[in-house]
């Protein structure tokens, strides 16, 4: 330690010229990271936006409107992320094939194969349980007039369940041999196609019904529809992705290869269904409360999501990094993808956070017009709200980044723990407590899930810290 800090502080050439050369893999391996996380970044920014066009373009038609896109939105996801735990494995699986064996079609190959396989016998079953929507709605103690309109919506995203998570599958193959800047492209497509469908649907422009909230779910569900049979295309037709041949043999089986999609994305989906129902849990506590205080939520939690966006895409680049080193048997390049990865997320939301804190009122009003007297309840509750995701912002970005590292060492067990023991026995029993025994209602439910991010950022970073220091063989 000493050695080092000396050599930090010498000004002699020589010393310079070590301070360089110890810094050199640490900026190549930046460098790596951002040329794989821009795309992705830019990727999940505009599947953001389609989220955001939804909530912004339902808006107008009011808090209730806007409260059933919510509600509904948290029955969906569950699905969706039940679905997604066998697709988000693909990613990890490639990347350390690849990293042994650069060359390694036919095992490629087959990872993806049995993704799309997984997603065949799990998508239909999914899409059957949330025809159910409504009962379920109402059982949990929501707004009839709320609940009819997310029963709607609801039904018809169901209809693009399993193009998105199909395309989930070939997204994740194509970031795994770094051709990830061909799914920007596509997802850019997507939000286009989203909006311009919003437009008509929702409001009944170019001769199309006026189906409001009902026209969005039908929106999203073609562009999932979209995104699947371009990314399909592009992997079958373009030469980068062609030499792989990924429906060569469609329907041959390899059941290690399709054990491994689900050993692996079985924990991984409990993880994400973990972190994601706390915040849908959330809306639904929310939703005791009134549409005014399930719309203020809405719009705090979609203002977190976009900026959450870009450590998401630093955190599945690091999946790719880690496992590509991992794969190689490269233990020190392991822990600097891992540690880049976990320094450029926090920075950057360290930053959203400021920006946050200093403009709430200009960032609600975006999403509802905060001038009208019949918005003030949501105002006056949605300030806080953003007060409070301004704080967890380091925290989420700090364990989305330690989780993904984790996922690129194909470690799934312990993070579901961590997500289970950080999301729910620490942030929902703190939201119960302040929400409804301290009756700080919505402001007690935000502090709780700023309280449960903390506790998985502490658990995922230390788990990549003791892991990294073991011996990959």
């Amino acid at each position: 330690m000493l050695n080092t800090m000396t050599t930090l502080f010498d000004t002699s050439e020589a010393a310079r010229a070590s301070r360089r050369e110890m810094l050199k893999p640490w900026i190549e391996e930046a460098r790596q990271l951002l040329w794989l996380a821009a795309p992705l970044i830019a990727m999940h920014l505009a599947q953001i936006g389609s989220i955001t066009a939804d909530i912004i373009m339902v808006g107008p038609l009011g808090k209730e409107s806007l409260a059933a896109t919510g509600i509904g939105a948290v029955l969906f996801y569950l699905a969706w992320l039940i679905g997604y735990g066998p697709v988000a494995a693909v990613s990890p699986i490639i990347a350390q094939i690849l990293g042994a064996h650069p060359n390694d079609r036919a095992r490629t190959r087959a990872a993806v194969r049995m993704g799309l396989w997984a997603v065949g016998a799990l998508a239909v079953p999914l899409m059957v349980v949330l025809v159910w929507a409504k009962p379920v709605l109402l059982m949990l103690g929501q707004d009839p007039k709320v609940v009819a309109l997310a029963a709607g919506w609801v039904h018809a995203v169901a209809l693009g369940l399993p193009f998105s998570l199909g395309f989930g599958v070939l997204r994740g193959f194509a970031t795994a041999i770094g051709r990830q800047h061909f799914v920007l492209f596509v997802s850019i497509a997507v939000v286009l196609i989203n909006i311009a469908l919003n437009y008509a649907l929702i409001y009944g422009h170019f001769g199309a019904p006026a189906l409001g909230v009902l026209g969005a779910g039908i929106s999203s569900a073609c562009a999932y529809a979209f995104a699947f049979f371009t990314m399909l295309s592009v992997a079958t037709l373009t030469p980068a992705f062609k030499k792989y041949h990924v429906l060569h043999r469609f329907n041959r089986p390899d059941w290690a290869k399709f054990a491994e999609v689900f050993r692996l994305g079985v924990p991984m989906g409990i993880s994400m269904i973990f972190e994601a129902m706390l915040f849908n849990s959330a809306t639904l506590l929310m939703g005791t409360f009134g549409a005014a205080s399930v719309a203020a939520h809405q719009i705090a939690l979609n203002v977190g999501s976009v900026t959450f966006m870009v450590p998401l895409g630093i955190g599945i680049a690091a999946t790719v990094r880690v496992g590509l080193a991992a794969g190689a048997g490269n233990h020190e390049a392991v822990r600097r993808a891992g540690h880049t990865a976990i320094a450029f997320g926090a920075g950057f939301m360290l930053l959203c956070a400021v920006a946050i804190a200093l403009m709430p009122h200009t960032l609600a009003g975006l999403y509802i017009a905060t001038n009208d007297p019949s918005n003030a309840d949501v105002v006056r509750l949605v300030v806080p709200f953003l007060y409070v995701a301004a704080v967890f912002q380091v925290f989420d970005a700090m364990q989305v980044t330690g989780q993904m590292s984790l996922r690129g060492l194909k470690d799934a067990q312990a993070p579901a723990w961590i997500a289970g023991l950080s999301y729910w026995l620490v942030g929902f029993t703190t939201c119960v407590i302040l929400g409804f025994v301290f009756d700080l209602k919505g402001l007690g439910i935000w502090i709780g899930l700023a309280t449960g991010l903390a506790a998985a950022a502490a658990g995922m970073v230390l788990r990549f810290e003791i892991l990294s220091r073991r011996n990959l063989r």
